[in-house]
């Protein structure tokens, strides 16, 4: 194994190769433009270009593109090779700083949700200056926004970094009332949990739910799962330590800091987690990871499952979304310190995030709402799909005292003491962690879990941004008018704490008491997507992202068209995979095993007629559910061929939810049922048991 430390970042277009490539005022300039968003010179962009193409020479390239975000949860890219044309039929390698800024793509193509039609075809592509490009399979790839002929955004990078650009602005007007003069810019930093399963390729190959879909939509539980949480920080197989070693080599090669890595709660499960960096690079990167985990995987004979729930009844997986603010000198802007109750500016921010999530806790649903996801959200492992804020003991105790005015105590630090002598003494937390939080305060950061493991970060993060920026312009707005500043930043601080303090809750919630107090507190509780579409175009919140800056209302609504459509596709697909593998497996497989049960009940009658023939009895029991899986996978068709039947993507999910998704319910408890009744050897496909332990 190479060294980290010479591989990491071999392959970017980072500052390193910059300085060592670039003239001095070339790279000054380029760097500005990172640091602080303004725009790069056509005259100096051909210069980067031209060193980028060299550079990616180099590396065996031949070919660039223009790496972007579309309305998916996936990548695109359009290869174009160096090679122009000269006199005399030869060629020569170049790239220019036209090349570089600006793409071409057909637009009409990509989900646009009526933004863009197939007479209306033409899309751009521009460069991101502020994320570094990279080598991906001997392609120079180039980080770009995505918009339409008429400007609009098409992708998911480009409102991302308008809510960016929303947050530092409104950020530094607080930090100017702070006297802070020395931060230039504020910026949302992100650290990733990647959760993901992987299972042999061969048994894949034999799964036809998890080619199409991502999930298995059969298995009956084996009799042991994850019941004796054995698997959780267990010890790595060989074949998956190998898979993780060549994943973290590509990854330092691209400049992604992977950081941590282990197995998850359920069996076949793991985690990955990198180092916290700029949302928008962040976001780039967990595109790439998500690429790299699929391709390394297949290398070594497996199949990387990104789905939130590939298998019922076991922990799906999430992404965790650990967010924070960091000044460019340094400062993270959600670190308590030692007396958080004294620092007011610590509490402002706080309190802005409080606000942010209370008020628009319909978006941040919206924002990691899917039809996989759907499968994951308010079960026993995954955060409740109701919004609400972790604090913590100390933090809890420092509002409640403020709001009341009294005067915060701070609780003595202990050492843990664990009554063995020889381990080394350490400080105790002040507070305890909350697992159970979809949106929890983690010491100096905000852990954002409900997030699913498929999604870009994109949106979510976009919607955080947009939200908090918000909240900090409204304080800004009144802290500036101010005659006493500290007198107006305590009354904002104690009156945002009494607006908002039902979104804080620091139980269990996953219990149903929550629930119940949830409801009574007067917080949504969207259960699907289908319940919270509407709300992406409530009047609050397209004055919210005009007022910010960071989509149209144009765009707010092609969003919500293009989520609600994927929705109703991805069901559609999941239905009709159900009743092609029932019709053309399972059915099969279950009269092929119960004649051979009656022809063996039929022999034993006439070699032993004495005995009672057990046989007919599992007959019978086959012959019922039988029955039931034709009837449920009738049902079913006739859901599907309902839904298709409706106007509007909006009725048809909201179908899917009330008819087409109880059906296949019912279709798949038949046909676990099947599976449990029937002989190993018959099942057509490779079982939840097979799967899980194939790696």
């Amino acid at each position: 194994m190479e060294k980290p430390q010479d591989i990491f970042g071999s392959l970017v277009f980072n500052f390193d190769v910059m300085r060592s490539r670039l003239p001095k005022d070339t790279y000054v300039a380029l760097q500005r433009t990172m640091a602080t968003g303004k725009r790069l010179p056509p005259e100096v962009a051909a210069v980067v270009a031209n060193a980028m193409k060299d550079w990616a020479i180099e590396h065996g390239c031949t070919h660039y593109t223009h790496w972007f975000q579309p309305l998916t949860n996936v990548t695109a890219e359009k290869h174009d090779s160096f090679i122009s044309l000269v006199p005399g039929g030869k060629v020569i390698m170049e790239f220019g700083a036209k090349e570089l800024i600006r793409g071409e793509s057909d637009a009409s193509s990509f989900p646009s949700g009526g933004l863009r039609a197939t007479f209306e075809a033409r899309g751009y592509t521009a460069w991101d200056p502020s994320s570094y490009p990279f080598i991906k399979d001997h392609t120079l790839c180039i980080p770009t926004a995505f918009c339409s002929y008429d400007g609009q955004a098409l992708d998911k990078k480009t409102p991302l970094l308008r809510s960016m650009d929303a947050l530092n602005r409104q950020a530094l007007r607080i930090l100017r009332l702070f006297g802070n003069y020395d931060a230039q810019r504020v910026t949302a930093c992100v650290g990733a949990e990647q959760e993901y399963f992987l299972v042999d390729k061969a048994l894949y190959d034999q799964r036809r739910d998890l080619q199409f879909t991502g999930r298995t939509l059969f298995g009956a539980m084996p009799p042991k799962a994850q019941e004796l949480s054995d698997h959780y920080y267990g010890s790595v197989t060989q074949r998956v330590k190998a898979f993780m070693q060549e994943l973290n080599e590509e990854l330092w090669r691209v400049g992604i800091p992977a950081k941590t890595e282990h197995n998850e709660a359920a069996p076949a499960q793991h985690e990955l987690a990198p180092i916290f960096e700029s949302v928008n690079i962040a976001t780039d990167h967990n595109q790439l990871t998500m690429d790299l985990l699929r391709k390394v995987a297949l290398r070594h004979g497996m199949v990387c499952l990104l789905h939130e729930k590939p298998f019922a009844n076991i922990n799906g997986s999430g992404k965790h979304n650990n967010w924070s603010l960091m000044t460019d000198t340094g400062v993270n802007l959600f670190e308590p310190g030692a007396t958080p109750a004294e620092d007011a500016q610590f509490l402002l921010f706080l309190c802005a995030v409080i606000k942010a999530v209370d008020q628009h806790a319909d978006l941040l649903r919206l924002s990691v709402a899917s039809a996989s996801n759907d499968c994951r959200l308010g079960g026993f492992e995954a955060p409740t799909p109701v919004i609400s804020i972790f604090l913590g003991d100390e933090l809890t105790a420092v509002l409640d005292a403020l709001e009341n005015h009294r005067t915060y105590v701070k609780e003595t630090t202990a050492d843990m003491s664990v009554g063995v002598h020889v381990l080394p003494k350490f400080p105790k937390d002040v507070s305890d962690r909350n697992r159970t939080s979809p949106f929890a305060f983690t010491g100096n950061k905000f852990e954002f879990r409900s997030l699913g493991s498929s999604m870009s970060l994109a949106e979510p993060n976009t919607v955080l941004n947009t939200a908090v920026a918000d909240a900090l312009q409204g304080f800004a707005d009144v802290l500036e008018k101010a005659d006493n500043f500290h007198a107006a930043c305590e009354e904002l601080v104690i009156g945002t704490i009494r607006q908002h303090r039902r979104v804080i809750f620091d139980g269990n919630a996953y219990s149903q008491e929550w629930a119940k107090e949830a409801k009574a507190r007067g917080l949504l509780s969207m259960q699907s997507v289908a319940d919270c579409l509407h709300c992406m175009v409530d009047d609050k919140n397209i004055a919210l992202f005009d007022r910010q800056r960071v989509l149209s209302e144009s765009e707010i609504r092609s969003r919500q068209e293009v989520r609600g459509e994927t929705y109703c596709k991805v069901i559609r697909i999941e239905a009709q995979t159900m009743l092609v593998m029932t019709q053309g497996e399972i059915l099969p497989a279950v009269i092929d095993y119960s004649k051979r049960v009656l022809e063996a009940a039929e022999l034993k009658q006439q070699m032993l007629p004495e005995m009672e023939p057990v046989e007919l009895r599992l007959a019978a029991k086959l012959g019922t559910v039988l029955q039931q899986i034709v009837e449920s996978s009738d049902h079913l068709r006739a859901q599907v061929e309902a839904m298709d039947k409706k106007q509007g993507w909006l009725k048809q999910a909201a179908f899917c939810r009330s008819h087409v998704l109880p059906a296949m319910a019912q279709l798949r408890a038949a046909c676990d049922e099947a599976e449990l009744l029937s002989e190993r050897a018959s099942w057509p496909f490779p079982t939840y048991g097979d799967l899980l332990g194939s790696v």
